[in-house]
Order: structure tokens, then C-alpha cells, then sequence
């Protein structure tokens, strides 16, 4: 079996809690490698992208900056991705805040030579703002809408346009604004709202995503935002928005993803260990990895 590369991506800029900042490390220092060997995929760590500056170290940076922050931080994921491609590496990207998504998918795009890419993202929110709908002006509130081509202009520069409306699916949403929701909306994009997960089981939510994101596209990925789950599974996040995704259901219909050919990396964002009880939500990031590639074949033809 051929390698997973685990690519940690140190940036809480784009986040209000600038804590994700230190989700890629501590994951590493806890020994996600080991654990995933465990389990039987084997995995090492390839790059751990940091940003110019780390939070802690300068606690008072202001918004202008932090935006050329979060581009400067997700163009070098991107190139870091796309090397572990070129490698023949299976990309697995822990964030860090989900802004880090611009540069992750941007990274993939490239590695499998810009053929049509679909969408799976599990998340609480759509992070589908542009500056002139956001309240918030945090950036990961901004990646989504900047892979379908809206918002500020040097996202676009390395991600504008990567995902077409029909290829992304969203899956658990359940906090969001009316600016992000009627571009989204507009768009075309299908969002699966959390009510509607529950009343139709995360199996078949699932199942339409898969079918949306692999329909026209040469492969697709998986993005998971780790607030998508309810905080009583994954008190180690941020934005604790109550009645999400449940963590056994969840993993269990992931692993009826595995073993797709056509899946070209996996993106697990906004974990922060400061906020974590008793390792949950990072045993839940390690179980939502083996869920998703073991066994996973583009790995053991990679090996071949």
C-alpha cells in the first residue's frame, strides 16, 4: 500500500478562534500516524505548511493582514499538495481553519492536471461569503464561495473557478447567513440542511453527494469540518453549533465511501486540542481517516 501524506496546514487566520492554528501539530505530537498504522494505512507525515506568523507569537494582527496571510499560507499548501500528487502520495489534509480549503483543493486541482473536480463537504456552515456579505470578515467564512469563482480577488487568483456549482454537495448544514445561502442558491449548489439529514438518515445524504460529486468530474474529494458534528462528539472545535452530525452514523456511512476509485484526497479541518476532553474529537479524526481510505485502491495501485 502505497503512502498517505499527511500534509498539516498551521493557520488559524482565517478562523475568530485562531486556535486551529495548533490542530496539525498536536495531531502529530499525539501520534496520528501511529494510530492510522494501527489501523492499517500506512502514513507519514510529508509537510507541516505553517504561516509567516503564528497567533501565538503575534496575538494582534489585524484583519487587512490576516488576509494576505491566509493567501500567502494557502498558495504554499497548494504547492505542497500538488508535490505529494506528483509523488504518488494519497494527500490527507489536517487543518487548521477551513480556509485552508482554497489551497488544499487548489493543490489538487493542479496535481490531477485541472480535470473537473467534485465536492463533498460536510460541514455547520457553507463558508460561501464574499466581503460584501460577511458579518464576520473571517476568511474561512469565504474558501467555499472562493473555489466557485466569487469574492476576493486574491483568493481567486489561486482558487477562482476551481469547483463548478453541479459538482459540489454540502451535508449538515445548519448555521448560516442569507447573504452565503442566496449565492449558493443561485448558483445551483445542493445543500443538503441538517433537518434534512435527519429525517432522511446520513446513508442516503451521502449517497446524493457521492452521486453529485462524481457526476461529469474526472475525481472528487471530501472536505470535513469537524463543527459539522454535534459538540457532544467533537467539543475540540470552535463554533459549537448544537444538533449536528453524530459521530458513529457518520463514521460508519464514510466507510461505505471507501475503495471509490475516483476519490483524490481527504480534507479534516478546525480541530483544537486546547478546547479537546479526553482526545475525542481527535480519535474521532482518526476514525474518520480509516473510515474513509481503508482500503482505499488508488493507494494499492500507487504501490504497485
Amino acid at each position: 500500500m502505497a503512502e498517505i501524506a499527511l500534509i498539516g496546514a498551521a493557520s488559524g487566520w482565517g478562523a475568530g478562534f485562531r486556535h486551529t492554528e495548533e490542530g496539525p501539530l498536536a495531531l502529530k505530537q499525539l501520534g496520528l500516524a501511529e494510530w492510522l498504522a494501527a489501523g492499517g494505512l500506512e502514513a507519514g507525515w510529508r509537510a507541516m505548511v505553517r504561516t509567516e506568523k503564528s497567533w501565538r507569537e503575534h496575538p494582534r494582527v489585524r484583519r487587512p493582514e490576516t488576509f494576505g496571510l491566509v493567501a500567502r499560507h494557502a498558495a504554499a499548501l497548494a504547492d505542497e499538495v500538488s508535490r505529494a500528487i506528483a509523488a504518488q502520495r494519497f494527500p490527507v489534509v489536517i487543518g487548521g481553519d477551513h480556509a485552508i480549503a482554497m489551497g488544499s483543493w487548489a493543490g489538487v486541482a493542479r496535481g490531477h492536471g485541472y480535470a473537473p473536480l467534485g465536492l463533498i463537504w460536510l460541514d455547520a456552515h457553507l463558508d460561501g461569503h464574499t466581503l460584501a456579505t460577511t458579518p464576520s470578515m473571517n476568511a474561512h467564512g469565504m474558501s467555499a464561495a472562493a473555489l466557485l469563482g466569487h469574492g476576493y480577488q486574491p483568493f481567486l487568483d489561486l482558487c477562482g473557478g476551481l469547483l463548478r456549482p453541479e459538482h459540489i454537495c454540502y451535508v449538515g448544514v445548519r448555521s448560516y447567513e442569507a447573504g452565503e445561502m442566496a449565492l449558493l442558491r443561485r448558483l445551483g449548489v445542493r445543500i443538503i440542511l441538517m433537518e434534512e439529514v435527519k429525517r432522511r438518515g446520513i446513508d442516503d445524504a451521502l449517497a446524493e453527494a457521492l452521486a453529485i460529486a462524481t457526476r461529469g468530474t474526472a475525481g472528487f474529494g471530501i472536505t470535513i469540518d469537524l463543527d459539522g458534528f454535534d459538540p457532544i462528539d467533537a467539543p475540540g472545535i470552535g463554533l459549537k453549533e448544537p444538533d449536528g452530525l453524530r459521530a458513529a452514523p457518520t463514521v460508519a456511512a464514510l466507510a461505505r465511501l471507501a475503495g471509490h476509485k475516483a476519490l483524490r484526497a481527504l480534507e479534516i479541518v478546525e480541530y483544537i486540542p486546547e478546547f479537546d476532553d479526553s482526545l475525542r474529537t481527535a480519535y474521532l479524526l482518526r476514525d474518520l481517516v480509516l473510515a474513509v481510505l481503508a482500503p482505499h485502491p488508488a493507494l494499492a495501485q500507487a504501490a504497485r
